[in-house]
């Protein structure tokens, strides 16, 4: 796979202001001489004089003289953390983990087209350290992250490694995407959003219309718990139906919940990857 040239970017805007002073796409919390005009101030207070702003100056009955500030421009570290645990190699609609990995390449070109550093973080029981990469600007950053994602294998037994996946985390400002069919217990999801409320946190949630829209009402299922729980047979019939929809509305309900209590609400990838609908998603949280 090599970097989506001609797809459409992500757009993304980190939350507030950023603090920071190193030259970037996104608005920080610091002022100067350079960037989107701010305001005017007391040349005491910024005496820069090439900045001095006539009009204000000659308008100020007690004759001060004002200088423009303006509003810098900061970067900000884009990171994406995977879950590799087993149920991420679920193929319905479309297979689970190619999606993941085409949304991880497409974040990684966004991010540094605008010169974000992009980093990746792939966890199940554990932090895989064969599927971490460290933020980077780098030209061709979005080519590795296809690279190393391409062979990725989904084994583990849980998604554990999420919540130590905050240790790799630190520094400057991040907008953190968490990229899982979160079919985790509801504790594991409490603790792993606690531990990343820190960031500006975007959860990614990987969905398929085989897992409730596509159920018949009446006939026999072959279930696989990827897991490890192994196979079964369901009969399927009208009342199971409602009550397998009525639970994944009930835990889609309680992954919203828990992530807007500390980031910004769910997005469901589903089907096919959609920049522009993650853009909107974003721009609209």
């Amino acid at each position: 796979m090599t970097e989506p040239a001609d797809q459409p970017d992500i757009v993304y805007r980190p939350r507030g202001r950023l603090p920071g002073t190193r030259p970037g796409a996104h608005r920080g919390r610091e002022a100067g001489g350079l960037g989107t005009f701010r305001d005017q101030v007391p040349f005491l207070r910024m005496p820069d004089a090439r900045r001095m702003d006539v009009r204000a100056t000659l308008r100020d009955p007690f004759e001060g003289t004002y200088v423009r500030r303006f509003e810098a421009r900061t970067l900000v570290e884009v990171w994406a953390l995977l879950d590799l645990s087993a149920s991420m190699r679920f193929s319905g609609e479309a297979d689970r983990m190619a999606l993941a990995a085409t949304f991880c390449t497409g974040l990684a070109a966004s991010a540094t087209r605008i010169g974000d550093p992009f980093g990746l973080i792939g966890c199940d029981a554990a932090v895989r350290e064969d599927v971490f990469l460290p933020a980077s600007r780098g030209r061709g950053r979005a080519a590795e992250v296809a690279r190393r994602l391409a062979g990725t294998a989904c084994t583990g037994t849980g998604a554990e490694g999420m919540a130590e996946a905050a240790h790799r985390l630190d520094g400057r400002p991040k907008i953190v995407f968490l990229i899982s069919d979160f079919r985790w217990p509801e504790a594991l999801i409490t603790r792993v959003f606690a531990s990343l409320s820190g960031y500006d946190l975007v959860p990614v949630v990987l969905g398929d219309a085989a897992e409730s829209e596509g159920l018949p009402d009446w006939g026999l299922l072959e279930l696989d718990d990827l897991e490890g729980a192994g196979r079964r047979v369901v009969f399927m019939r009208p009342s199971l139906r409602r009550r397998w929809i009525a639970r994944e509305a009930e835990r889609a309900e309680t992954l919203r919940r828990v992530a807007t209590r500390h980031g910004r609400p769910p997005f469901r990838l589903a089907g096919r990857f959609d920049p522009d609908a993650v853009s909107r998603h974003l721009l609209g949280t």
